[in-house]
């Protein structure tokens, strides 16, 4: 029993000690989740069609605007409209992508800390969301160069760099939205129509709501998240603004993200 014992212990100590794997750098987590945006065909051309339809907005300000219109603000408008539709939908998917196309199992195996796949998604969404507004930006300044030229008048920039921060910030807002219903709901077309009824029938209702009951008029920039949002994409918002936009994330962007993180993290993941 004794020499046994002797003769396991000696094994054990010249057993060579195996390393621990390095951890998963968060860089290379970013890079793949960037090269999973683009890896597919629906990928590539939901990120294409930010280009693209930059483009085909700048060129019908061109075509259809009055002279005294063509200034980089409309330019800017017109190119951002498409981008508030577009860019949420980017961080709904690839949220939602893990759980419709069941690579969750995969991803969530080979990096343990769910949280640090989030993590990763929501830096790729900032990271597509801030590229994707300077290149609308610049589209858009072409736009007003060569829309100008064409007309033959001056070029007007009435946007100041802290503006256009702004106006980032707000579709980064919307990013937001888009990427907390992807956490919440993990399903594509549930989230994709819960993002349109909170963008375009909340928004709706309360409107008509504050139009028609006065007690509702003062508390609307208080409760409606996309009304609070109003004032960064016109340039000028004041501490009170910041204080309503505030109030109206916590309830409609920290607290559901919240949840659904919480969920997300304790799930079974199949």
């Amino acid at each position: 029993m004794t020499a046994t014992t002797l003769e396991s212990a000696v094994e054990e100590v010249a057993r060579p000690v195996r390393p621990t794997p390095a951890r998963i750098p968060m860089s290379r987590i970013v890079s793949v989740e960037l090269r999973k945006s683009f890896d597919t065909r629906s990928g590539f051309w939901l990120m294409a069609s930010i280009g693209i339809l930059a483009v085909v907005a700048t060129g019908a300000t061109i075509l259809f605007a009055p002279d005294d219109a063509l200034t980089y603000g409309n330019f800017a408008a017109a190119v951002g409209f498409p981008m508030a539709i577009v860019l949420p939908m980017v961080a709904i998917l690839s949220i939602t992508s893990e759980w419709s196309q069941r690579t969750g199992l995969t991803s969530f195996t080979l990096v343990p800390h769910r949280g640090r796949v989030l993590a990763g998604k929501a830096l790729v969404a900032v990271l597509v969301g801030v590229v994707s507004m300077l290149l609308a930006g610049l589209i858009g300044a072409l736009g007003n160069v060569i829309g100008t030229s064409i007309n033959g008048v001056d070029p007007t920039w009435n946007i100041s760099a802290l503006e256009f921060g702004y106006i980032i910030l707000g579709n980064l807002l919307g990013m937001a939205v888009g990427f907390m219903l992807g956490v919440l709901i993990r399903n594509s077309p549930g989230a994709i129509v819960a993002y349109f009824v909170y963008s375009l029938v909340l928004p709706t209702v309360t409107t008509v709501l504050a139009e028609t009951q006065e007690w509702f008029a003062d508390k609307q920039p208080w409760v409606d998240f996309n009304y609070a949002q109003g004032p960064l994409f016109d340039g000028d918002i004041s501490g009170q603004q910041w204080a309503q936009l505030g109030v109206t994330g916590l309830f409609w962007l920290v607290i559901p993200l919240s949840i659904g993180l919480w969920s997300v993290l304790r799930s079974e993941v199949k």
